[in-house]
């Protein structure tokens, strides 16, 4: 019977840290690196041996930048990577030349044990056990178990039970049950606090099934189950009494059912349901492998993601998304304004009723004002820094705002003045009480009102303004609503084209 651990998923917030660690310091190969097939724009890293076998995979879900959750009980807490023996030393020396803290080694279940963090501070224990020495370095060669925490340790130990595990002994407040290639390890956390989602957290476990028969017969055994097609094996969902989720995965097709074996995971891969466009992509954060050249991201006030084409021509586009947008919502629309531009997009840091803006509003066209000022005064030091950060040419950026984004670049240049030199603003207003007065000679600005835009109303004061304070002023109105079409588009390229140093 095929029975242990298929992979085991957890969420990440950093993907450059996150493959610089798996990767990098692990020494795993990246298998699969796929469009997400719940949610497409959901970048999903797949690690393990080279061949990507089923008991050496850890996978992630990238939520850049994403909030983190809580460890707690229904959730697995710990996984457990097997090395030699003897390289316990090997490793622990590693860790400390690479600046991680590790605990250890000490005893588990007489095997010694090392553990660390990743950077998302999810626990990598690193077990010594009797495998087969292939040298140093040599990255882990497999899952060596998980921990479970548990609000009913009996009750999941039951439930796994079916599964190929089988009850083996008990250290401390932990119930270890082995297959014949893994452990899972099952802490009594009763009485502790519930987990919750977020990134640093591990999603779920899977469990191994020989082929589609075996989840078909589980499936009919178990009650509130799911099931999918994953191309890659197909897999069922369900929730152990104390509320871990578990999955049911089988063996194959496997990992090279869509690239030839020696280039797994060179290549993002798309499922079959979704459209594989240039939309998509751009959504999802790039990241280099240990040994290529990157671009090192800088810690600065505003969360911000770097999109860079392949054939850059050394122009920037800095975004600014409209109420409850985020860093890539107004990426595949630069791209087609300015195909060859390096894109920043950037996060408002102001949230209203749990969505992002750049300030808070106190009714529909009434604003925050020392919320707007303060914003303001965080994103002139967000520019400062990140144009010495990325080597961006400031005559060659232009700001691209929507909304909430375009009103906030307008106060940038009230307060700021001369910061922003160019930018394209789609259905703004001004929100500053009252509109300072601010030298904005040698300014290009680009408004683009929409003519049946219920805020529409209050976009000729922030032209007034504009063309009042010396900029160069091309004030149009589109046939459209607040939303951004296609006429946007095809206006804001043709003014960039005039206007692009």
């Amino acid at each position: 019977m095929t029975s242990g651990l298929h992979h085991v998923t957890a969420v990440t917030r950093d993907v450059q840290a996150n493959v610089d660690f798996w990767m990098g310091f692990l020494g795993l190969s990246l298998v699969k690196q796929t469009a997400g097939f719940e949610d497409a724009r959901q970048l999903h890293l797949f690690y393990g041996d080279a061949a990507g076998s089923p008991g050496s995979l850890v996978s992630f879900l990238v939520w850049q930048d994403g909030a983190p959750g809580r460890v707690g009980h229904g959730q697995v807490a710990e996984i457990a990577l097997a090395i030699p023996r003897a390289r316990i030393g090997d490793w622990l020396t590693r860790a400390m030349q690479h600046g991680l803290r590790v605990e250890g080694p000490v005893r588990e279940f007489g095997a010694p044990v090392l553990r660390l963090k990743d950077p998302d501070g999810i626990i990598v224990k690193l077990v010594g056990t009797d495998i087969t020495d292939g040298g140093w370095p040599a990255a882990p060669v497999r899952l060596a178990g998980v921990t479970i925490w548990s609000g009913d340790a009996a009750a999941t130990a039951s439930f796994l039970s079916r599964f190929g595990y089988r009850a083996d002994a008990v250290e401390g407040g932990v119930t270890r049950m082995v297959s014949d290639n893994d452990v899972l390890d099952i802490r009594d956390a009763g009485g502790f606090v519930p987990g919750i989602p977020g990134t640093g957290i591990i999603d779920h476990v899977a469990l191994r099934m020989p082929d589609v028969a075996a989840i078909a017969a589980h499936r009919d055994a178990l009650t509130e189950v799911t099931v999918h097609d994953r191309l890659y094996f197909t897999s069922l969902y369900v929730r152990e009494p104390a509320n871990t989720l578990i999955e049911l995965a089988t063996d194959g097709p496997g990992m090279a059912v869509d690239e030839a074996p020696d280039a797994l995971g060179r290549t993002l891969k798309v499922p079959p349901h979704v459209d594989d466009d240039t939309d998509l992509r751009l959504h999802l954060p790039q990241f280099a492998r240990p040994g290529e050249e990157r671009r090192p991201m800088r810690d600065l006030p505003f969360i911000h993601r770097i999109h860079a084409p392949e054939d850059a021509d050394g122009s920037t586009l800095l975004l600014l998304h409209g109420t409850g947008g985020s860093e890539t919502d107004l990426m595949p629309l630069a791209h087609r304004i300015a195909p060859r531009a390096t894109l920043i997009g950037v996060r408002g840091r102001s949230t209203e009723e749990g969505v992002a803006r750049f300030f808070r509003r106190l009714s529909m066209t009434s604003f925050d004002q020392a919320d707007i000022r303060s914003e303001a005064a965080a994103f002139a030091a967000f520019w400062d820094g990140a144009l010495a950060a990325y080597g961006i040419d400031a005559d060659r950026l232009t700001v691209l705002g929507y909304s909430n984004g375009a009103n906030f670049a307008g106060a940038v240049m009230a307060l700021h003045p001369r910061l922003i030199r160019r930018a394209i603003l789609m259905r703004p207003m001004a929100v500053l009480e009252p509109q300072p007065v601010a030298d904005l000679s040698g300014v290009s600005v680009l408004t683009l009102q929409g003519a049946q835009d219920p805020y529409g109303a209050h976009a000729p004061a922030l032209n007034d303004w504009l063309a009042a304070s010396g900029a160069d002023l091309d004030a149009q109105v589109v046939p459209a609503g607040h939303e951004i079409g296609a006429d946007d588009m095809v206006r804001a390229q043709a003014w960039l084209s005039r206007n692009a140093a």
